[in-house]
């Protein structure tokens, strides 16, 4: 007798469901969505330190930032439209790595998304772990903190290993004890960076341009170099005007569209990766767009308050001054200065840790459902499939992500300056995200009707469009966009690793009477 359509599936698959519960609410996939757009982050690595995106940028004139996050806002428009749609066809644990695979099937699909993010995501874990020490550091030390202890978080490597690795592992035990935990924890941590985010804009407001300039006029005699003279006017009048009508410099702007791209707006696939958790059909249909506005209004805001209160003159020259830099002065601790201390400050402080640590406890969920669903189709080893009946957690998936990763951070730790070219890995993203329109055209074409056919066939060729040229321009700017033979090793090594992994999978369990090309066919078990 004929084997049964579900035998051949049970067959074929590891097992016929992956042993997830529905624990995501919609809240919480606009918290993880948020958190992978990582506002806070970038805020953070805007200014502040040697090699911050201003310190290192050929120019600043006319590089307004406010108008920069709403172009690259607009670009990103298409990737909005592509995971709304696509999210609702493929509600898969794995989100793109679905849809791309069953496009392109096992060898592409399945390549390219371990390649353009399950191995780039554990470069950036690693280096956003890096941001909470710093974040640790500078807020230690905006509340009258000794540099000779909280100093210690930005230059010694020991000290940094040992409070990255112990958060990363404390998240990674919730997950596993508690998965329903780890994703209440993530909307906790979201709701109060924003919150933060929010009271930061407001202690701006409150102070005025005033309380900006009595802050810094108080600080320059600390800051001064050589003499050089670095009050409030001062750094104002030092800024030097593009010259173009409204002082808006484009190829400045369009130059720093890599950074952006690479921590915010692109970053839409958190919720979609769990679609097959999230509870209820408006969730999965709503919380991409509205994540998306959400951060837009959040970074668009905070830079908005920036320059209407101190000035776009004293802000792109003292976020460019190298001088300030060492000082670790950027968005959060200039707030926390102006506010004078007290528990105004020490909140700031805080919701600027959290915004970081927020961004782990995103990774550390997303992370392991790719690894799960790419086992789940064989494509890696199936002990990663293992869902604990007991916790309902993909606990081997996890454990792999851990070691891993306190590999990765102790590296960075203490050879940053050695690998720190592992973060420019986020170009495979870039050239992920072309593949990601690619595939949504394919599927509109093959398998949409109507006005839906033609607006997603359209994104996903206006995304490949956008993502081309932001991997362009990495490219073409590798000393502002970090890559480097670290890069670039990291990068190749990993897509052949891909190509192997697949191939290797293939004949293995083509010798044991398993054909893996089936399982691209259809869709994975929910």
């Amino acid at each position: 007798m004929p084997e049964s359509a579900t035998q051949q599936k049970q067959q074929i698959f590891v097992r016929e469901a992956t042993g997830l519960v529905k624990n995501v609410s919609f809240l919480d996939t606009i918290a993880l969505n948020l958190s992978n757009m990582s506002v806070g982050p970038l805020l953070t690595t805007i200014a502040g330190f040697a090699g911050a995106t201003f310190v290192i940028a050929p120019s600043v004139s006319g590089l307004n930032l406010v108008v920069a996050s709403a172009i690259a806002f607009l670009l990103s428009v298409p990737q909005i439209v592509i995971y709304t749609i696509m999210s609702r066809r493929y509600p898969r644990a794995g989100g793109d790595y679905v849809y791309v695979s069953r496009n392109f099937g096992g060898f592409w699909g399945s390549t390219l998304s371990f390649w353009g993010y399950t191995m780039e995501t554990l470069a950036f874990i690693a280096l956003v772990a890096l941001l909470v020490d710093f974040s640790i550091g500078g807020a230690g030390l905006s509340l009258g903190g000794s540099f000779s202890t909280w100093g210690l978080l930005f230059t010694n490597g020991t000290t940094q290993f040992v409070v990255a690795a112990s958060i990363f592992a404390i998240l990674i035990g919730i997950n596993i004890a508690k998965p329903k935990a780890g994703y209440r924890l993530v909307t906790a941590i979201t709701l109060f960076g924003v919150f933060s985010l929010l009271l930061t804009m407001g202690v701006y407001l409150a102070a005025g341009q005033t309380g900006v300039a009595n802050y810094i006029n108080g600080f320059a005699q600390a800051v001064k170099l050589g003499g050089s003279d670095s009050s409030y006017q001062a750094l104002a009048a030092s800024y030097t005007p593009s010259g173009l009508p409204f002082d808006l410099n484009f190829n400045n702007m369009i130059f720093i569209m890599p950074v952006i791209f690479a921590f915010v707006y692109p970053w839409l696939n958190a919720a979609p990766a769990v679609a097959s958790e999230i509870k209820g059909s408006r969730a999965l249909k709503w919380n991409v767009p509205i994540s998306a506005f959400t951060g837009f209004l959040l970074l668009t805001g905070a830079f908005a308050v920036l320059y209407g209160v101190a000035g776009m003159p004293f802000v792109n020259a003292v976020f460019s001054s190298k001088a300030y830099a060492g000082f670790g002065l950027n968005f959060f601790s200039l707030a926390m200065g102006i506010a004078g201390g007290g528990v105004v400050s020490w909140i700031i402080g805080l919701g600027w840790i959290a915004m970081q640590i927020g961004t782990m406890a995103y990774a550390v969920i997303i992370f392991s459902r790719y690894l799960l669903a790419q086992s789940m189709d064989r494509f890696l080893p199936s002990k990663l499939a293992y869902v604990s009946p007991r916790f309902g957690s993909p606990v081997v998936a996890h454990l792999v992500d851990l070691v891993i990763t306190l590999a990765l951070i102790g590296i960075t730790a203490y050879f940053f300056e050695n690998v720190s070219g592992i973060f420019g890995a986020i170009i495979a993203s870039m050239i992920y995200f072309v593949f990601i329109g690619l595939a949504a055209t394919k599927h509109a074409l093959q398998k949409e009707k109507g006005t839906t056919k033609v607006v997603l066939a359209l994104a996903g060729i206006g995304n490949a469009i956008v993502f081309g040229f932001v991997s362009y321009q990495y490219l073409a700017n590798p000393g502002f966009t970090g890559l480097n033979n670290v890069t670039y090793f990291y990068v190749i090594a990993t897509f052949i690793a891909g190509a192997l992994i697949y191939l290797g999978s293939r004949w293995y369990h083509k010798k044991r009477g398993i054909d893996i090309s089936l399982n691209y066919k259809e869709l994975p078990p929910e």
